[in-house]
């Protein structure tokens, strides 16, 4: 489902209107936004290599969800609700251009709740949402690792990767990454997503060729539960790697993000075409 943030290193914005978010590369060109949500235990520094990966017409938006981080010492949300009210109080005053929601693992949950949030509120729908490493609200399978102790939460972030054993062998560090992944994990485990029309916008699903999570074979049944969530088309893309993928194909994730944002943007990363599910 997840793995941490990497707590000694920083998020530093050039600009922060709120605490929830932080945007590094804004810019008079700008004229489309992407909104990026961190996975359990996740923070918004682990998106800020794509700030260098950004044309000047995309500014990038990431969220920080407190207790990680500089926000250390702000209290968790209580569940789901409280935290995608929070996340849309942030990005609403920043949706004067036509966006899209990037989601991983549980960052897709929250883009889902945050793109119905922001309807109900009257504001204008993302053009796209990119759900990686999570199969749909509803659909994703659930447990109670939020209950169990720290043994096993390290033992399930062994299991999808992206944290190194020497993090996890420091006392301090390790007291760190559980306490936010234990709270991220309630979060999501507790998560019990309403009945919904479907939204309008165009769902592309993101996967690691052999994530335990949400592998290509799960993804061929209705896009793992998100070609139900659409009206529009729903299409996957998986690439190789675990649940992190994301990390060592950095580029090429970037890279279709911007293709599906607007041809014209994205220069290399391969240019395999995103099998369509009806």
């Amino acid at each position: 489902m997840s793995a941490p943030f990497p707590p000694h290193v920083p998020a530093r914005p050039a600009r922060a209107d709120s605490p929830w978010t932080r945007r590094w590369n804004e810019g008079p060109a700008a004229r489309l936004t992407l909104v990026c949500l961190p996975h359990a235990g996740g923070s918004a520094g682990f998106y800020r290599p794509w700030a260098a990966l950004m044309p000047p017409e995309v500014g990038l938006v990431a969220i920080q969800y407190p207790g990680r981080e500089d926000r250390l010492g702000d209290p968790g949300s209580a569940d789901m609700g409280e935290l995608v009210t929070a996340v849309a109080d942030a990005v609403q005053p920043l949706l004067d251009r036509p966006y899209a929601l990037f989601g991983h693992s549980m960052g897709s949950a929250v883009a889902w709740e945050l793109a119905h949030e922001l309807g109900r509120r009257g504001a204008p729908g993302p053009r796209r949402l990119f759900a990686s490493g999570r199969a749909a609200p509803g659909t994703a399978v659930t447990g109670q690792l939020h209950r169990q102790d720290d043994d096993a939460l390290c033992a399930e972030l062994g299991r999808l990767g992206g944290t190194s054993r020497e993090i996890l062998d420091d006392p301090g560090l390790r007291s760190l990454i559980l306490t936010a992944v234990r709270h991220d994990y309630r979060i999501i485990e507790t998560h019990r997503p309403e009945g919904r029309p479907p939204l309008s916008c165009p769902i592309h699903v993101l996967t690691g060729s052999a994530d335990p999570e949400l592998g290509p074979e799960r993804c061929r049944s209705r896009a793992g539960g998100w070609a139900d969530l659409t009206t529009a088309r729903t299409e996957v893309r998986a690439f190789p790697g675990d649940h992190f993928y994301l990390t060592p194909r950095r580029r090429e994730v970037v890279a279709a993000v911007l293709r599906r944002l607007d041809p014209s943007l994205a220069t290399g990363g391969g240019a395999r075409t995103w099998p369509s599910t009806p």
